[in-house]
């Protein structure tokens, strides 16, 4: 159906009347609705009615409308997705009920088991058959979502967040074309309706936007997902609205159905949510029993290539939806629902050469520079290849074919090469015996996998430490990034991380793009993280050789500080805790090296010199005295939640073991979950631990 496009019909010019006559309201409210569903039409159904200009029109004699008579416009109406408001921060708000993430398994066998478990509690719950129907989609890769509808208005939107609590992102909300602002309908809706799913960015829009980025000098997105995250939470909501993003829904939380009548199942539930006009995970099918649900994961998995948005495994849920409430949730997921996630998409492209990188460490790492390919929604031009061995044990040659993908859907390996397609002219690799950065000679120790430089002076070594020392797994000094070290570096003013602190706001001046506002809030900050540094942090920043989180803070508490560290032997070192031969050694020999103890005199010149604080006394509390390892991808950052458990009176441990007393496991833990699972060991999640660091005292996120 055609709309006229009469720009400025039945409005009248300012001024003549005060408030609107009953046909200017009612002519509101048709051009709103009608806007509504040319969006319904457009960015759901991919269905449209008319041209884009044609709908203009129509959005302008709103506009006109809202200008002219301000209480003509609603919240929810069609103009609300201008977004053009900058917002001073986003606020956080609980959710009415956990937004619980899925376990994961990887064959149907797993699934199987997940069947029998749920059989297993339905018999002990007595009732009767155990649920055999279920409802199938694919698993989307994407930003979860709450939208709270009430009485059919869109009121509020959430984030995620930890789970318990979101960040409020209503206005950006508002801006997304494929949202309903007013469920479509008879008029007659639930009270409330909690619809919960994701924010997505189709493949081919995640192209064009990165494409206008790069037209812009703006960022360029690493994958869809990042991309569709970092433009719901902009702050600035024009900036939201010019991204096309997407939310489809898949499941619901509290609803309160008033005189609605609720659903009973699952798929009655997505049917429900089309009507409402809301667009729907693609391919969505009501499966009966295992062989159905197999089909349908194995029929998707082999289309995942032609869906439009990124998807890494499908999802089945029981389709009964008082089931699914019998059967519940455990501490971390619900006990109806799975995620059968997919094996990492493999992809073959050309390796056009091998470039080596030296690491702070100076071990030296084999990086393939590859012909750029999509692979798992992220464009891959690097891969490493590890180390010598690695090269060696695949057999991979310059100009050869391999085969990639990435680990865990993050991270690009090499796992293979296509011999048959290899050329005549490739050759065997020669791993380079003197450093590419310094040119000094190279060794590999026996027994060890990578060479080394130890060339302290080489520049490789020495900005890829300074890197390290000003970074947040540093000293955190803010607004020294490493565009700014490699800035200060290249002009001669930054040869050792001791240069940092005589650094001026004159010498500052020198960098591009460089005002003195900025150079002197950079100086202030240089001031104050060396004012705020512990002796453990201190020690991590130096990137001494096997010194991580744990070890520095382990180091901090048993000396005083540097000096009292120096002068401390292999023999004193190895009776620490986690101390053995080869760490003790690495701790010495940094001190023992004159270059380093110039540097640590330096910083005690300047006043860098941290001393230990009074160890705090713990309260009893369920986490004193315990081993704590942490896995997956919580809420808060993992040196933050590691640093509360020890003020809780916890250690730190870095591998499951049968003495280790708690697993707190995130989203995507991995095979620590499964071997902390299969050795019997507790296994919290993120809302559960913060409990009990409230037991012991102490409070998260102060």
């Amino acid at each position: 159906m055609k709309t006229e496009n009469n720009t400025h019909e039945n409005i009248p010019e300012h001024g003549e009347h005060d408030l609107p006559a009953p046909a200017d309201v009612a002519r509101a409210k048709k051009l709103a609705a009608e806007l509504e569903r040319h969006n319904y039409l457009y960015h759901t159904l991919d269905a449209p009615e008319i041209s884009d200009e044609e709908y203009d029109a129509l959005f302008r004699q709103l506009v006109e409308m809202e200008t002219r008579w301000p209480s003509l416009e609603t919240p929810n109406s069609p103009t609300s997705r201008v977004g053009g408001s900058v917002l001073e921060s986003l606020p956080k708000m609980p959710h009415s009920s956990r937004m619980y993430g899925l376990d994961n398994v990887f064959s149907m066998e797993e699934f199987a088991d997940f069947a029998q478990r749920i059989a297993k509690i339905w018999h002990e719950e007595g009732s009767g058959a155990s649920p055999e129907d279920f409802w199938c989609d694919p698993k989307l890769d994407g930003l979860a979502l709450e939208i709270v509808y009430l009485n059919g208005q869109l009121a509020y939107a959430l984030t995620r967040g930890d789970g318990e609590v979101g960040e409020v992102v209503t206005e950006a909300v508002r801006t997304i074309r494929n949202v309903p602002l007013t469920l479509r309908g008879n008029g007659i809706f639930p009270a409330t309706l909690t619809v919960r799913g994701e924010v997505v960015l189709f493949k081919k829009d995640f192209e064009k936007l990165n494409e206008r980025q790069a037209a812009k000098g703006g960022k360029i997105f690493a994958n869809p997902r990042n991309a569709a995250a970092g433009s719901l939470r902009q702050l600035d909501i024009s900036i939201t609205k010019s991204r096309p993003l997407r939310f489809l829904a898949y499941s619901a939380g509290p609803c309160d159905w008033g005189k609605f009548p609720p659903c009973p199942t699952q798929h009655e539930l997505m049917a429900l949510y089309k009507d409402f006009g809301f667009q729907l995970p693609p391919d969505g099918k009501l499966c009966h029993g295992l062989d159905e649900v197999e089909a349908f994961m194995r029929k998707t998995h082999e289309k995942r290539p032609d869906f439009p948005m990124e998807i890494d495994g499908a999802v089945a849920k029981v389709d009964d939806l008082a089931a699914q409430a019998i059967l519940g949730f455990t501490a971390r997921a619900p006990r109806f629902a799975i995620a059968y996630k997919f094996p990492a998409e493999e992809v073959k492209t050309l390796m056009e050469n091998i470039e080596i990188q030296v690491g702070r460490t100076g071990v030296l790492t084999p990086v393939a520079i590859l012909k750029p390919v999509f692979v798992s929604g992220v464009t891959v031009s690097h891969a490493t290849l590890h180390n010598e061995d690695e090269i060696k044990s695949l057999d991979v040659r310059v100009g050869d074919t391999v085969v990639l993908r990435r680990a865990g859907d993050v991270i690009p390996e090499i796992i293979g090469v296509d011999y048959s397609a290899r050329p005549d002219r490739a050759l065997p690799y020669k791993f380079p015996t003197h450093c590419p950065a310094c040119g000094e000679p190279v060794y590999r120790e026996a027994g060890q996998a990578y060479w080394r430089c130890d060339n302290m002076a080489c520049p490789a070594i020495r900005m890829r430490s300074l890197i390290h020392f000003t970074s947040r797994a540093g000293l955190d000094i803010q607004g020294m990034g490493e565009k700014l070290v490699a800035q200060l570096v290249e002009k001669g003013l930054l040869k050792s991380p001791a240069d940092i602190f005589i650094l001026t706001e004159k010498d500052l001046g020198q960098l591009e793009r460089m005002g003195p506002v900025l150079a002197k809030k950079i100086i202030a900050n240089i001031a104050q993280a060396a004012k705020k540094a512990s002796l453990a942090q201190l020690l991590k920043a130096l990137g001494i050789m096997h010194v991580g989180d744990s070890l520095a803070r382990m180091l901090g508490q048993n000396f005083t500080d540097l000096e009292a560290l120096a002068r401390a032997g292999i023999d004193e070192l190895i009776k620490l805790p986690d101390v053995g031969p080869e760490v003790a050694a690495s701790i010495h020999d940094f001190f023992a090296t004159p270059a380093n103890q110039v540097i640590i005199q330096r910083f005690r010149d300047y006043g860098l010199w941290p001393v230990p604080q009074a160890a705090k006394s713990v309260a009893d509390g369920p986490l004193k005295g315990k081993t704590i390892l942490f896995t997956g991808t919580i809420g808060m950052p993992r040196h933050e939640a590691q640093a509360l458990a020890e003020e809780a009176g916890a250690r730190i441990v870095s591998s499951v073991s049968k003495n280790l007393s708690y697993l707190v496991a995130g989203e995507n833990p991995g095979s620590k979950f499964a071997k902390a699972e299969k050795l019997g060991i507790p296994i919290l999640d993120e809302a559960r631990f913060i409990e009990m660091l409230n037991e012991s005292g102490i409070r998260a996120g102060k």
